[in-house]
């Protein structure tokens, strides 16, 4: 079993920032990726970004050039350092993992219980 606890979200207005984090604990083996996807109301969970053990990085369209997502592979943590802020960005952000089972090599998925990220205009 693998827990994933977010922190860092809250108010803030237009054009400002936030940082999230999501630190992965239990039975981990190898986690790769780590990302961050967010859901509106009333709208589908979408990916924002994500990043490899190597530090590959994928971004949204909508939030290329203001968002950065980054590891500490050390401490199976996962950061997501969003800059220039607007108020399409509210959601509740989730961070996601993926494990692999050290004998099995079977692949398990994990989810947060999500943070709340509001931006007012």
């Amino acid at each position: 079993q693998v827990q994933l606890v977010e922190s860092g979200g809250g108010l803030v207005q237009a054009g400002g920032s936030l940082r999230l984090s999501c630190a992965a604990s239990g039975r981990i083996f190898k986690i790769d990726p780590m990302a961050w996807y967010h859901q509106a109301p009333g709208k589908q969970r979408e990916l924002v970004a994500s990043i490899t053990s190597g530090g590959s990085t994928d971004y949204a369209d909508s939030v290329k050039g203001r968002f950065t997502i980054s590891r500490d592979n050390a401490k199976n943590t996962v950061y997501l350092q969003m800059m220039n802020l607007k108020p399409a960005d509210t959601a509740v952000y989730y961070c996601y993992s993926e494990t692999e089972d050290v004998t099995t090599k079977r692949r398990f998925r994990w989810w947060g219980q999500g943070t709340q990220v509001t931006v007012s205009s």
